[in-house]
């Protein structure tokens, strides 16, 4: 089952006003919680209640190449049951009205590479306490995937493989007013659910050159969201907030002397699904493959 994502934790983060958090400016004075990203195509793949699984009957799918990702929420939780909101919340993005519903505003929208950090906050800030689970909500990935081309354009016999980049918004809701795929600007200026995504490509074949540039949504619901523990989980389905416990659980005084960091690994184990019409296992868009899914596959959080 698909975790819809469309009703997500919009009106629940509205709550959360009075929780501890920060607007994402990093205090240089102190040790810091650094949290950076790793982009790992051979991790696990992992089903919605983080079991494994594999592609499924009539799709196909990919591991992209990961370039950006940014993140919309961090929550550190003291145990499985805490609630939403009620653990420490570090982080929470910018979010606006300006496309009708509440949304992420990506034009503030931090995006960072493999092994970069994404976000970092003075220790001493921090509720002390033990906490055993980390709660993140991802927002927009940008990565390159293969694609396969077999027809005629412009006269020109094409039958090949090529490159292109996929830029994905896995956010709940985020306002757009234009954004870059790669070389190419696609404007919305309005408010684009969880799983819009734009694709961006140059054909060269023959001395020919040939550029590319589409956009489309995908299903509602069907953007994986990994929660492993969802079941008894207080997580209300139709959130986007990914889960995955802390390794020895992590400990903070608020005297810590130290940077403690979180390197947050996500799956990109085919993690970007098709519908397979021809059966033959290559994207094909050129002849109406649809995207399907392109949620991160699973997150591993390893403490350093």
């Amino acid at each position: 089952m698909k975790l819809s994502g469309l009703s997500c934790i919009a009106g629940t983060l509205l709550l959360l006003s009075s929780c501890q958090k920060s607007n994402g400016t990093d205090d240089t004075s102190g040790a810091k919680l650094v949290f950076s990203f790793k982009f790992d195509s051979t991790q696990t793949r992992l089903s919605n209640v983080a079991q494994p699984v594999s592609v499924a009957a009539g799709h196909a799918a990919q591991s992209p190449v990961m370039r950006k990702m940014s993140s919309h929420y961090v929550e550190l939780t003291p145990n499985a049951t805490t609630a939403l909101g009620a653990g420490a919340v570090l982080y929470r993005a910018p979010e606006t009205t300006a496309g009708g519903e509440n949304a992420i505003d990506f034009e503030k929208s931090t995006l960072v590479g493999n092994g970069e950090t994404f976000f970092s906050i003075p220790l001493a800030s921090i509720k002390p306490g033990t906490y055993e689970w980390l709660r993140i909500s991802l927002a927009y990935q940008n990565g390159d995937v293969k694609y396969w081309v077999d027809t005629t354009i412009n006269g020109v016999a094409i039958k090949q493989e090529f490159i292109g980049t996929l830029a994905g918004f896995i956010g709940f809701n985020t306002y757009i007013k234009s954004f870059n795929v790669k070389d190419q600007s696609v404007a919305v200026n309005g408010n684009r659910k969880q799983g819009y995504w734009a694709f961006e490509t140059n054909i060269s074949y023959n001395n020919v050159n040939i550029p590319y540039l589409t956009s489309g949504q995908a299903p509602a619901g069907s953007t994986t969201v990994v929660n492993p523990i969802f079941a008894t989980s207080p997580i209300p389905q139709g959130s986007c907030v990914v889960t995955a416990s802390i390794p020895g659980k992590l400990t903070i005084t608020g005297k810590e002397n130290k940077d403690i960091t979180l390197e947050v690994s996500l799956s990109t184990n085919k993690s970007f699904e098709w519908e397979d019409l021809n059966g033959d296992g290559k994207w094909q868009p050129g002849k109406g493959e649809r995207t399907v899914d392109m949620g991160i596959r699973g997150m591993v959080v390893n403490v350093k």
